[in-house]
Parts: C-alpha cells; sequence; structure tokens
C-alpha cells in the first residue's frame, strides 16, 4: 500500500552541526544530534556582555544535561550515553562562533522569529559557514521565499521545522524555497533519516502540516469550551483516550479510508448545516473521491491506492498497533480471562 515506509537508507556520516540559537528549539537540536554521536556547538549570535553571556551558557547547558538526565531516567540512554552527548556539545558566543560555523556541515538557524532577527542571524552564519554548508531555518511560521534572499548561496538553503522536544519529537517538516537545490534537501533527509528523525518534504506553504492541523483542532476544541459543551477537562480527556489515539496509529487520510470517505462527505454536510457551514465544509478532494467511487480500502482506492492490499490482513495489522498503544497507556479495557469450557 502506498505511504509504507521505504528501504532503510545506507548508512550516512554526518558531519559537525551548529545549532544558532541557544534557546529551546536549539538546545533540543544540540541534544538530538549529541546523543547519537555528532558534536555540536550551541551558538549565541546575539552580541552580549562577558557576564551575560556566562549566565546564558549556564543556563543553557544545565538544562541541556537536565534534559540528559531525565532521559537516561526513562530508560531511552544510559549514564555514558548521556555524559558523553554532554560532552559534544560545546557553547559559543558570537566572537568565538566564526570556527564552529566555519567547519559545520549543517547549521540550524532559530532565532527569533521576526524578519529583521532572521536577516541577522542568517548574515552571521553566511559571513563564516562553509560554502557547501547546508543552512536551515527552524522558523514554524515564514516562509522560506521570504528567507532565502538573505542567504548568500540560496541554492543550499531550505526550512527545517522540528517539533518540540526536538530530542525525542520524531517529525522534521522540510519545506524548500523555490530555488533549493534538490541535493540539498536530499542530503538534509538523509542525514535527519540516521539521526533516527522522520523527515517529510512540504511545498512552501505556510503551516506546513502539523501547525496548520493542530491550529484547527486546538481553536475547536477552545470553542467547544467557549460554547459551554464540555469542560477542558473533558475535552482533553476526550483527545488523550479517543482522537489521539486513533490517529497516533492510522493518521488522519488514512483514517478517512479506512472508514469510508463518504463518512465524513456526510458528517461534514451536516455540520456545515447544524454549526458552520464555512469551518465544516468538506474540500473539494473528499467530494471528488466520492463521486469517483474512491471511498477507502472498501473501493481499493482513497486517498492511498489499496490495490492488492489483503484487507483482512491491514486491519489486523492495524488493530494490533492500536492493542499495543493501549496497552502502553494502561487503557485495555478490563476483559474477562478464563478457561473455554470442555
Amino acid at each position: 500500500m502506498a505511504g509504507e515506509h521505504s528501504a532503510p537508507l545506507s548508512p550516512v556520516t554526518i558531519g559537525p552541526v551548529a545549532a544558532v540559537g541557544a534557546g529551546r528549539m536549539g538546545r533540543g537540536i544540540a541534544i538530538a544530534f549529541a546523543a547519537i554521536g555528532v558534536p555540536v556547538t550551541l551558538v549565541d549570535a546575539k552580541p552580549r556582555a562577558a557576564e551575560a553571556l556566562d549566565t546564558l551558557r549556564t543556563a543553557a547547558m544545565a538544562e541541556i544535561e537536565a534534559d540528559l538526565a531525565f532521559l537516561v531516567v526513562l530508560g531511552l540512554i544510559d549514564r555514558a550515553g548521556a555524559e558523553g552527548a554532554l560532552e559534544r556539545i560545546a557553547f559559543a558566543g558570537r566572537d568565538a562562533a566564526a570556527e564552529a560555523l566555519s567547519g559545520a556541515s549543517i547549521v540550524f538557524e532559530g532565532v527569533p522569529e521576526t524578519l529583521e532577527a532572521k536577516r541577522e542571524g542568517f548574515a552571521f552564519i553566511c559571513a563564516h559557514a562553509a560554502p557547501d554548508c547546508i543552512i536551515a531555518s527552524t522558523t514554524s511560521t515564514i516562509d522560506p521565499e521570504d528567507l532565502v534572499g538573505m542567504v548568500e548561496g540560496p541554492g543550499r538553503f531550505l526550512n527545517a521545522h522540528w517539533l518540540n522536544p526536538a530530542y525525542l519529537m520524531p517529525l522534521v517538516e522540510l519545506a524548500p524555497s523555490s530555488v533549493t537545490d534538490p541535493d540539498v534537501v536530499a542530503r538534509l533527509k538523509a542525514v535527519l533519516s540516521a539521526a533516527g528523525k522522520v523527515p517529510i518534504v512540504c511545498r512552501n506553504a505556510p503551516g506546513y502540516i502539523v501547525p496548520r492541523i493542530q491550529a484547527l483542532a486546538m481553536n475547536e476544541a477552545a470553542r467547544i469550551v467557549e460554547e459551554g459543551i464540555a469542560s477542558a477537562e473533558d475535552v482533553d480527556l476526550a483527545v488523550r483516550t479517543g482522537f489521539g489515539l486513533r490517529f497516533a496509529v492510522l493518521g488522519l487520510l488514512e483514517f478517512i479510508d479506512c472508514g469510508g470517505g463518504d463518512i465524513l462527505f456526510h458528517a461534514s454536510n451536516y455540520l456545515s448545516e447544524k454549526v458552520d457551514a464555512q469551518r465544516f465544509a468538506a474540500p473539494e478532494i473528499v467530494s471528488r473521491n466520492m463521486a469517483e467511487e474512491r471511498r477507502g480500502l472498501r473501493d481499493g482506492a482513497g486517498f492511498y491506492d489499496y490495490a492488492g492490499v489483503n484487507a483482512q490482513a491491514y486491519r489486523a495489522g492495524r488493530l494490533g498497533d492500536f492493542a499495543a498503544l493501549l496497552r502502553l497507556r494502561g487503557l485495555v479495557p478490563p476483559f474477562v480471562h478464563g478457561t473455554l469450557p470442555a
């Protein structure tokens, strides 16, 4: 079936990494690479007095050390691994950043989300980074087309949107600009995959994938509370024990296919009539799939192609994944166990 994971990549050598911007994202990226054996420099690009820089360095490294210690508590890394990761992370202020940037294979920019701050950050990076160094912005909001003109050698630039906490969340959304070299996209995908991440590529559109979906979902959750339909506690309980569990296994579009696109089509029409026509109108692709009888698994096609898929085996696999998630969360129903009568 389309959408399954591709074959494993060949081993990838990851050169030194620099994260410009010593906030939460930069610190998380530093852990993500250092914990798999890659040297990382966390760079503060802002001009600061020596005392202020020392304060920031102390706070950043203390938070990184605490996060690594927590990973040890969780059993995700052993103490020696955490200590090794901490040793691989260096901190550099603006005056000491040239060496780290010049030796980096990838620089992740994570300065504040304003065009002025980005312009200053990229000017600083480009003044020191090697010509073949990949430069990636971690912006969650700004179109790469609005940033690429700030970068010398624009073909090496793209957006790489990580989710917090960066050292744990697998997904990284890559958004190249119209002039990004395809080889740069392929190289960064390979590096992120080798680092245990799940990189996806989307067109340069505001909001990427996850921010667009979650903005709609979060706003609707807030409206449910605002309209007095349910309490905040019950809305979140519904998400944790229903909405979130199902989509953690299937994803949204596969879920549509599994249940049938006609269910979404008719539900959208009803909610459009009863609640809000603009908010709940089905997109054209849902109506088109209905007209073309591409309603999902039972038709052999929907958002995915199910040609040759054994529907029973497919459902068994997804239900097995779902059951494993229920066990992990302690949510398996209290089924009665016993022996069958003779």
